[in-house]
């Protein structure tokens, strides 16, 4: 995975959603804060937590460079599920990253370690509760509304975290590299004295809406190649 994070790294996750709205794929993004500096791109590595670190162990026993450990702790508020040493066992396994539908520990020293966490937050207090194991837990984790397994690419930045399809991850960065560039033009005309306004023909846009009120800006948009919503 390697060249998917070197390809990604010109690219933002608003950009791969915005690729997946305009092919018309679920846009399956959560909103996650960065514990450290530093983009992750790579394949879904599932676990779902239940109290105890060895669910992660033994999801790094089948890990392949590049994976990106994937915690289901479902959204917990009372816990922190993932720490320093987790972190450390992780970078030593081969795995690019950790993003955590729950919480983090040991910040400093995770920081200090630099692989990219992402989470929903710190606290202090590790698990205090060991739940049974499901047969399942290695299969899948549920993030958000979505679930995602080993067939999926998890895309993580400043802005959060988004999961795509493995089999299409092409297609969606080509067509995030167009979106990209659509908008750097329109940024150049707009820093260079042509309003974003104008650009998109937005006077045009008011009077034909006038003329069909169903009409919306994204219809508008796509006829005169414009990438500000999809």
């Amino acid at each position: 995975m390697v060249d998917l994070l070197k390809r990604f790294e010109k690219l933002t996750t608003a950009h791969v959603a915005d690729a997946c709205l305009r092919a018309g794929m679920p846009v399956r993004t959560v909103s996650l804060v960065p514990v450290t500096s530093g983009r992750v791109a790579g394949r879904v590595l599932p676990a779902r937590h239940v109290g105890s670190v060895d669910i992660f162990l033994e999801a790094f026993e089948t890990a392949e460079p590049g994976d990106v450990l994937v915690v289901d702790n479902g959204a917990r508020r009372d816990e922190a599920c993932v720490g320093d040493l987790v972190a450390l066992e992780a970078q030593a396994a081969g795995v690019a990253g950790l993003v955590v539908w729950g919480l983090h520990r040991d910040t400093v020293d995770i920081q200090a370690i630099g692989l990219p966490v992402y989470s929903l937050g710190a606290m202090p207090t590790g698990p205090l509760r060991l739940d049974p194991l499901p047969d399942n837990a290695l299969e899948s984790a549920t993030i958000g509304e979505w679930t995602v397994t080993s067939a999926d690419v998890v895309l993580g930045d400043e802005d959060g975290v988004i999961f795509i399809p493995a089999d299409r991850v092409d297609q969606l960065l080509d067509l995030a590299e167009s979106i990209q560039a659509t908008e750097r033009k329109q940024a150049d005309l707009i820093r260079s004295g042509t309003s974003l306004r104008q650009q998109v023909g937005f006077a045009a846009y008011l009077a034909a809406r006038r003329e069909r009120p169903s009409l919306t800006f994204r219809e508008h948009l796509r006829g005169v190649g414009g990438a500000i919503e999809e």
